[in-house]
């Protein structure tokens, strides 16, 4: 075939040897050549190579439409944009056309009656493939006019034609998402009233519009994604337009933490600055993964509404904005994210769940303070050996020096923004923790990040008192008496 832009007229794309074919083929084509080079099908979506993956390569080799069907942040929407890669980089059109015609096999009156005009000299132009991506968000003042379309009179009066002309009609976004792929967000927030109008569009190509039938043999491939929360809550999807759509795959979020990293790490936006400063253990990257996955077991949390992948992003950035906050207020060049820094995360986990009546009345800081304190408790026992677990008079207790520096009447104020040098000072001064944590062999920089691990820890085992006060972490022995300030009335245990 001649170069895309040397093909300006209909004669010149039939000697070409361009053939038709439809949206459909188009996709199932383009995949199995895909396949056979061994492509990455959708790059950067992780968590899905046995699972969804293969069930939308499935409905696409089928020649189905799809529903991706899953609660909120598991890449249904990254998913269907994606398929656009699997579309011809671009396709000829009648130029000027208004439902993207195919010269060779147009649909619309306008485009018939122009090639039946000036045949073989009808112009042609190239429509390319990220053109041919048309997305729509479904909400309940969505009309069938909008989808579908509408008479339009002052279009029938200018050109003296009566309303069941087909000239005369406004067409909505399906009949101009002719050859494309059309998503419908949400789809359950359309009305019943609304998805009955797609009925024959997805089965027989038949539009009615105000009373009269319009038959256009539309070539799209539908993708529609919605939330099964929304079947309960704001509405549902009928039980007719699910039959007539081919394929419905359930999405799901990442049942690893390395897998919720490469998510969280590829879609996280740091600037310049905070890549080259800030530094993130490793272990608090695989903290903010476990509060994602704690909140989605979490007594406080609606887990039929989901804990988006979103949630983990927003706390990823925050501890590195929180990070940064502090070495600009410190005047260093550099800085190390802390367990601490995660009291910054909070506003990013308060708006990412929705609570059960438990988790309201405790509030919604609270509850965050605790999904923190919960991942806290479960990443701790990943290094250290668990304090109830350890039998009395049995065996040695790693943790008694610590104990025993705290009952004796000493605590750690750990404040927010604590110089990097006082921070380390702050937790040296604890008789035995550096020596337990030098003893597990960890990297020479993770040193003081697995000794605040350990406080931290410790308290969620409740052997030691955990307080927020005002901008600093307070630990102490749980028998030791108020600071003896007024200020402290108003403390309490966030955590316990």
């Amino acid at each position: 075939m001649k170069n895309n832009e040397q093909i300006r007229t209909l004669g010149q794309l039939k000697k070409s040897g361009y053939k038709p074919r439809s949206v459909k083929d188009e996709l199932r084509s383009n995949l199995i050549e895909k396949i056979k080079r061994k492509e990455e099908v959708f790059p950067g979506i992780f968590g899905f190579d046995d699972t969804v993956i293969p069930d939308v390569e499935r409905a696409i080799l089928s020649r189905h439409n799809i529903l991706l069907l899953g609660l909120r942040g598991q890449a249904k929407t990254r998913i269907a944009r994606m398929l656009i890669n699997l579309l011809d980089e671009s396709i000829p059109v009648v130029a000027g056309s208004e439902l993207n015609d195919d010269p060779m096999a147009p649909i619309s009156r306008w485009a018939k009656e122009l090639i039946a005009e000036k045949g073989d000299d009808t112009p042609v132009e190239w429509l390319s493939r990220e053109d041919r991506y048309v997305e729509k968000l479904a909400t309940p003042d969505v009309s069938i006019a909008d989808l579908v379309g509408d008479v339009d009179p002052i279009k029938a009066a200018n050109l003296r034609l009566p309303y069941s002309d087909e000239r005369v009609i406004h067409f909505g976004l399906i009949p101009r998402a002719h050859r494309c792929l059309f998503v419908i967000n949400e789809l359950p927030d359309l009305q019943a009233r609304i998805q009955v109008s797609l009925f024959n569009v997805l089965q027989e190509g038949d539009m009615q519009i105000r009373g009269f039938k319009l038959r256009l043999p539309l070539d799209v491939e539908f993708v529609f994604t919605a939330n099964p929360e929304d079947y309960t809550n704001r509405g549902s999807i009928i039980t007719p337009l699910k039959d007539r759509i081919e394929s419905q795959i359930m999405t799901h979020y990442p049942d690893s933490i390395d897998i919720g990293r490469k998510i969280t790490e590829q879609e996280a936006r740091l600037s310049e600055d905070q890549h080259a400063s800030v530094t993130v253990p490793e272990m608090l990257k695989n903290l903010v993964e476990e509060i994602a996955f704690t909140a989605r077991d979490s007594e406080f949390v609606d887990q039929k509404s989901g804990v988006s992948a979103r949630l983990t992003i927003a706390a990823f950035e925050n501890l590195c904005s929180s990070a940064e906050r502090r070495m600009l207020r410190n005047a260093e060049k550099n800085v190390t994210a802390r367990i601490t820094d995660f009291w910054g995360v909070v506003p990013a986990i308060t708006g990412k769940v929705e609570m059960v009546y438990e988790g309201e009345q405790e509030g919604a800081s609270a509850v965050a303070l605790h999904l923190i304190g919960q991942a806290v408790r479960t990443v701790f026992l990943q290094y250290f050996p668990d304090p109830s677990r350890l039998k009395h008079g049995q065996e040695r207790d790693p943790y008694g020096v610590i104990k025993a520096w705290f009952s004796a009447g000493n605590m750690v104020d750990l404040y927010t923004d604590l110089p990097a040098k006082k921070f380390q000072q702050e937790l040296d001064k604890v008789a035995g923790l550096k020596k337990l944590v030098e003893s597990a062999n960890f990297e020479k920089a993770e040193i003081y990040t697995f000794m605040e691990l350990v406080l931290h820890g410790l308290s969620e085992f409740d052997l030691l008192s955990k307080e927020f006060i005002q901008t600093r972490w307070v630990f102490k022995d749980h028998l030791t008496g108020n600071m003896g300030d007024d200020d402290d009335d108003d403390m309490r245990d966030l955590f316990n």
